[in-house]
């Protein structure tokens, strides 16, 4: 029910932010993901509050939006580009 689902939320509120800003990250950067083999099961423990929580997924997505952005303006503020190619790739 409800109550179990806001435990579950609260137990691990995090870790869908930080999948998410991995990927992000990843994307920004051109790495690819390589899928694991416990990625599946791990994907299917969250299938529950996902089907009950339908903000879920947008709110833990601008978590982690945020959290790349934070992690760009540290990367610009050391001078260090986003581009694995280097800077004139990016302005190309």
């Amino acid at each position: 029910g409800g109550r179990e689902r806001r435990v579950l939320i609260e137990a691990r509120p995090s870790r869908p932010n930080a999948e998410l800003g991995a990927a992000f990250l990843c994307a920004d950067l051109g790495i690819a993901l390589e899928p694991r083999p416990d990625h599946a099961s791990y994907m299917a423990s969250w299938l529950e509050v996902l089907r009950s929580d339908k903000r879920f997924i947008v709110s833990a997505a601008a978590h982690a939006q945020r959290a790349c952005d934070f992690l760009h303006a540290l990367q610009s503020a050391a001078g260090v580009g986003t581009s694995p190619l280097g800077d004139e790739a990016a302005a190309a």
